[in-house]
């Protein structure tokens, strides 16, 4: 069985995050997460948004809303997997990444959104830092799946997707299957 590896968004609100938490799951996506998971305020209008690109540029990629965090992950290590918390407060990504990618266990990996509880580091199995400054968590995850992933989910393609760019020196192409014109 293939190794999961999900996001969880802690403390979304719709106010504030829109952008930033629909830009998470973007790149959570394109670079190769199962699906993911969000905290705080229900916000249909980010969960519409990524099903409509899950639908478009095709894969599984799936969000879904839970009420309580600290709930779900309990939950993920009682079911066997393990939990990767991005903070600038961890350990270096260098010293931990053969680490993590040597296990075959599946993933949660939580990213911050207003500050994040106590609890959360002492949950997590590794607490790992991309980089000792201040940084975005979109950058924080794109980074920490690039090195998990060893560069491979640059070339992911999604059998599914009505939509497909076709890449080019220069202009744009654009290849949509049937049921998108």
């Amino acid at each position: 069985m293939k190794r999961e590896i999900y996001i969880l968004r802690l403390n979304h609100r719709p106010q504030r995050d829109k952008r930033v938490t629909t830009h998470l799951f973007l790149a959570a996506r394109a670079l190769g997460a199962t699906g993911g998971f969000y905290s705080g305020e229900k916000d249909e209008k980010v969960e519409r948004s990524i099903e409509k690109v899950r639908r478009s540029w095709g894969g599984g990629f799936r969000i879904s809303y839970v009420s309580s965090w600290e709930k779900k992950m309990y939950e993920w290590k009682k079911e066997g997997g393990e939990i990767v918390h991005l903070t600038m407060y961890g350990l270096p990504i260098a010293e931990v990444i053969s680490e993590i990618r040597s296990s075959a266990k599946n993933l949660l990996i939580v990213v911050g959104g207003a500050k994040v509880p106590r609890k959360v580091y002492e949950l997590a199995d590794w607490n790992i830092a991309v980089t000792s400054q201040p940084h975005s968590e979109i950058s924080a995850l794109a980074l920490f799946l690039h090195e998990l992933f060893e560069g491979k989910e640059l070339s992911i393609k999604f059998e599914d997707a009505k939509i497909v760019i076709i890449p080019q020196k220069r202009g744009k192409k654009i290849l949509k299957t049937d049921s998108q014109r």
